[in-house]
């Protein structure tokens, strides 16, 4: 039967000024900046609803509640070999995220495709850790001569960083480093003794090297702007996967959606996946989107004058590839054939542990929800190694053996005194590596095997290089070479030989730049074949920085609305 065939006085029931795909981090910022404006925006999330506080169902179980203690069943972990790789995916949080059966897709290479599909997204378990790129990650490409030259620099995209700070709530120290840009930003979290220790002994041995406390999404002190949104202070509980009844955390749930809702200017539809956007080739434009009800399977078309794709960055490229028509017969926007192209993400290989002696009488309270970090080193101002970027640094230190004795019978009256008791300090560092995009690491659509909405399977082809595994190797090298300057004993180097997509910072296939032939957007995040269809998540991105990616998937996404805004008023979408 024809999908049209349903859709009868569609386009007079179902009209908006516009349409926003996703509401994740990104897309509630769209629907939040559209909605602000005085656009009629409609919300389209193929998952279920969740409200603040109403639908976090454990975040205030104490570890007895839970009648694993927290664990999964081995069945579950069995049935979901996948998603089960990701930290987060236990007891508490495993309703956040999508299991491997129920949304298969195809791994042409190893890919770890960790997703969350629900109102919120993975606002809700992400890592919340929010840093500026620096001017040098946007002129990066340019200068090294991969990818293609972005069409922006940070000078384009510093208030609009400042914009979504303020109302986010970034907690940071502003420590005056080009590598690492200060923000607006609540008052930092501290570091432990031992980290204050390593700090200084890593800085006074090193004087390009910056060991700094991170910066997160955390009302550390909340101002007026938060306190409107209803959102308090950050408990430190770092239960943060559950969802926060506090709303001590950015997440689209706690903030931008409700304030989105406000205006009166909302519609949100839980329960539905899209599957394309609709192109009308007699207009020259996007007129709507067609979507599958994730139960029902009623096909029903909505319609708009501009419309965001914010799904997360490899649904974003599925949807768009799936938008096929006379016009664009390999997906929308897709005239120089590099939709789904040049995918990155970043390499979490390789990690360090160790001991620190000497600091036995310290102690330290408190669950803080950051770490400390280490912005990139390397060729940063120029290439100076045998591969292309670098890598940002992260480090704990914590009391080890606190409630965990690794000796002796852990039954019975000396185990009761044994974990009362702490023990040495455990050292911990680990690396956030920048990858190189690459046309071979790509996604495309499957030709023979489709999910139960119909919707084509996406493949994904995206695997480590040369270059990765160079940069893994100096990490390894260079931490172990400062972990021993810091007085750390027993150093252990490890690479967990992790598939790419654990990270879930997976980027690209719709990338920015500034000419038409070599990329898919414009510098305002607008198809160059399409304008009136914005990309603003990960999938616009043209490369990726050392950084953490989600604080430039907002600002990106403020930008591009307020930007849609103006030409819409202009008569220009």
């Amino acid at each position: 039967m024809s999908l049209n065939l349903y859709n009868i006085n569609g386009k007079t029931k179902n009209t908006y000024d516009a349409i926003v795909i996703g509401s994740g981090i990104s897309g509630g910022w769209a629907a939040k900046e559209l909605c602000e404006q005085g656009l009629n925006t409609l919300v389209l999330e193929r998952g279920r609803n969740v409200v603040h506080l109403k639908d976090y169902p454990t975040a205030t179980n104490n570890p007895w509640d839970f009648k694993h203690r927290g664990a999964l069943p081995l069945k579950v972990k069995e049935e979901n070999p996948i998603v089960d790789r990701c930290y987060a995916f236990d007891e508490s949080a495993a309703h956040f995220f999508v299991k491997d059966k129920e949304h298969p897709y195809i791994q042409q290479k190893p890919f770890d495709w960790i997703r969350g599909y629900q109102v919120g997204g993975k606002s809700l378990m992400w890592g919340r850790e929010t840093q500026r790129w620096s001017k040098l990650d946007f002129e990066g490409p340019a200068r090294d001569n991969f990818a293609v030259d972005w069409p922006i620099r940070y000078d384009d995209i510093a208030p609009w960083y400042s914009h979504v700070e303020k109302f986010a709530g970034i907690s940071g120290n502003r420590d005056g480093l080009e590598t690492l840009p200060d923000g607006e930003f609540l008052p930092p979290w501290e570091l432990n003794l031992v980290e204050k220790a390593i700090q200084k002994r890593i800085m006074d041995n090193y004087k390009d090297r910056h060991v700094v406390v991170g910066r997160c999404a955390h009302l550390t002190k909340p101002k007026e702007i938060h306190l409107e949104q209803g959102r308090g202070q950050c408990q430190a509980r770092n239960l943060c996967q559950r969802g926060c009844p506090f709303g001590g955390y950015f997440s689209s749930n706690s903030s931008t959606l409700p304030s989105a809702a406000k205006t009166g200017n909302l519609t949100m539809l839980p329960d539905s996946v899209v599957h394309s956007i609709i192109y009308d080739d007699k207009k020259g434009k996007a007129t709507g989107v067609k979507v599958i009800d994730a139960h029902t399977k009623q096909v029903t078309e909505y319609f708009a004058k501009i419309i965001f794709v914010n799904a997360a960055a490899l649904n974003t490229n599925l949807i768009l590839l799936n938008s096929t028509s006379t016009r664009f017969p390999n997906g929308l926007g897709n005239d120089n054939g590099l939709l789904g192209k040049y995918i990155a993400f970043q390499n979490y290989r390789g990690s360090l542990s160790a001991k620190m002696e000497g600091y036995e009488d310290s102690y330290y309270y408190g669950r803080r929800p950051v770490t400390v970090i280490m912005p990139n080193f390397r060729n940063v101002y120029k290439q100076e190694t045998d591969f292309l970027r670098g890598y940002l640094v992260f480090i704990t230190a914590t009391r080890a053996g606190w409630g965990h004795p690794t000796e002796g019978q852990q039954i019975g009256a000396a185990y009761k005194d044994a974990i009362s008791e702490p023990g040495e300090w455990d050292i911990y560092m680990s690396m956030q590596g920048e990858t190189i995009p690459k046309e071979t690491n790509h996604v495309y659509l499957s030709k023979d095997q489709k999910d139960e909405w119909g919707m084509p399977l996406l493949t994904i082809s995206v695997d480590y290089d040369e270059n990765d595994e160079r940069l893994l190797k100096d990490f390894l090298q260079q931490g172990a070479e400062m972990l021993d300057k810091a007085g750390c004993k027993n150093i252990i180097q490890k690479d967990t030989k992790q598939a790419p997509g654990l990270d879930i910072h997976e980027v690209g296939g719709v990338r920015m730049g500034k000419d038409p032939k070599t990329s898919l957007l414009n510098k305002w995040n607008q198809l160059h074949a399409c304008p009136n269809v914005f990309v603003t998540d990960g999938a616009c991105m043209t490369s990726t920085s050392t950084q953490n990616p989600s604080l430039t998937f907002m600002a990106l996404t403020a930008r591009a609305a307020n930007y849609a805004v103006s030409e819409l008023k202009k008569g220009n979408l």
